[in-house]
This record gives C-alpha cells, sequence and structure tokens, in this order.
C-alpha cells in the first residue's frame, strides 16, 4: 500500500504548478488550466484522505469539486469568448479595460 505522504507530496506539487501558472500566465486559457490543476490537487488531498481513513466522504466531496469544475469551465469558457470578440485577443489584464 502506497503512504499518504506519497499522494500529499504528489498533490503540493501539482498544486504549485497550478499556482504558478495563475500568478504568471496573462492568457485566459492557461489561467483557467492552472485553476483545474488546483482543484485536481485537492481532489487528490480529498481521496487519499478517503482511502487512508477508509471513509467515502473524501470521494464524495471529490465528485461535488469535479461538478464544480465542470460549471467553472463552462463559465470560462463564455468569458474567453466575450474577451476574444471584444479585444481580439485572450488576454486577462483587458478586462481592466472593459467599462459599461
Amino acid at each position: 500500500m502506497v503512504p499518504p505522504t506519497y499522494y500529499l507530496l504528489l498533490a503540493a506539487g501539482i498544486f504549485c504548478i497550478g499556482l504558478f501558472g495563475v500568478l504568471t500566465r496573462r492568457e485566459v486559457l492557461y489561467f483557467l488550466m492552472s485553476v483545474e490543476l488546483m482543484l485536481n490537487a485537492a481532489n487528490i488531498n480529498l481521496v487519499a484522505f478517503s482511502l487512508f481513513y477508509g471513509d467515502l466522504t473524501g470521494q464524495v466531496f471529490a465528485l461535488f469539486v469535479i461538478a464544480l469544475a465542470a460549471a467553472e469551465v463552462a463559465v470560462g469558457i463564455g468569458i474567453i469568448l466575450v474577451l476574444y470578440r471584444n479585444f481580439g485577443e485572450t488576454d486577462v489584464t483587458l478586462t481592466s479595460e472593459m467599462r459599461w
């Protein structure tokens, strides 16, 4: 059996990669992929602790996080389309120029 420490280290690494992507990228698509990485790192933690404690609660929460990620992608694609339609590119910093 794999110790939970390995799962936690994997999740911490994936979360750090996602956090680095959120802080350094300016394109909306990369930003959304980085957020997805962070959510998947949380899912790894939930499932690892669920396995470690022998309880299914973590896996149920992981399913809710997956549903939340699907909704986030649907909203994110809408934002990407609006940004591209208004500005011709998908730079996150251009949203400060959007006014009524």
